[in-house]
């Protein structure tokens, strides 16, 4: 459950934003420590996938805040 459209994005209000910012770091953090241990990826996709949609909610918010 990493990807988060851009649709999603911007359906969420900013306290729903944050939150699933931290949700996604932390599972990126969790498939970092999977990596780093030496196991197998259940889902080698997720790194990509996790790792893009922190960038996206980023770069929203950022621009969010540019227009303010």
């Amino acid at each position: 459950m990493s990807h988060v459209s851009n649709r999603e994005i911007e359906a969420m209000g900013p306290e729903a934003r944050q939150s699933r910012l931290l949700e996604l770091r932390e599972e990126m953090m969790q498939l970092l420590a999977e990596k780093s241990l030496g196991g197998n990826p259940a889902n080698p996709g997720a790194y990509k996938a996790t790792r893009r949609s922190i960038a996206r909610m980023l770069t929203h918010m950022r621009d969010e805040n540019k227009n303010e």
